[in-house]
């Protein structure tokens, strides 16, 4: 009877195990495909370089990225580097981003007001169709040019995480200010008057 008693305790734990594998295995599976895809993640995602934020914040100025990129609504391409010698805004912007379409129209008076004295605003449309960002230029009466940065490979070289990004470059080609966000008037007024003042 006890032998009898035993058979069926081992047969029944047996049972039990057997049930409960299955139950653990796919937990387990789930969580290491989880782990290898997180590791995997964290070796192939790099956040936005900060090394230019780094850089102006103890005073220095850097050369300001250069790349040839298609024309918005015109034929060939464009470079920063043809605005050698001039003070540019230079305004990360696409035509979905809420915050871009507000600061517009402070950009264009910017653009207008500076032109005088060697200045401009020139704009990166980013990552859209050129129809799209044209429509919104002309809604919005915009005149100054912009470049296309079609898969944000040169927004990447600024360290670029959001939209709009606004970058200053002196008359040198080197990025004199920047700001992560929505330019303000206040923030122009604190840095361009004496960039433009600068010589080449």
């Amino acid at each position: 009877m006890d032998n009898a008693r035993g058979v069926r305790g081992v047969y029944s734990a047996v049972i039990t195990l057997q049930d409960v594998r299955p139950r653990l295995y796919w937990p387990i599976t789930l969580a290491a495909a989880a782990l290898v895809g997180l590791l995997a993640y964290g070796v192939t995602s790099v956040g936005p370089d900060t090394s230019l934020d780094e850089s102006l914040q103890q005073g220095k100025r850097v050369e300001a990225p250069v790349a040839e990129l298609p024309r918005l609504g015109a034929n060939g391409t464009g470079s920063l580097a043809d605005e050698k010698g001039k003070v540019v805004v230079l305004n990360v912007w696409a035509s979905w981003c809420g915050p871009c379409q507000s600061e517009m129209p402070l950009l264009q008076r910017t653009h207008e007001k500076i032109a005088s004295q060697g200045g401009l605003v020139l704009g990166i449309d980013t990552q859209e169709p050129p129809e799209n960002a044209l429509d919104f230029l002309s809604e919005k009466r915009i005149t100054f040019s912009s470049l296309r940065d079609r898969d944000r490979e040169y927004g990447r070289k600024f360290g670029i995480s959001g939209y709009p990004e606004t970058f200053l470059i002196d008359r040198e080609g080197r990025v004199a200010a920047l700001r992560r966000g929505p330019v303000t008037q206040d923030w122009l007024d604190q840095h361009l008057p004496r960039l433009l003042e600068e010589k080449a």
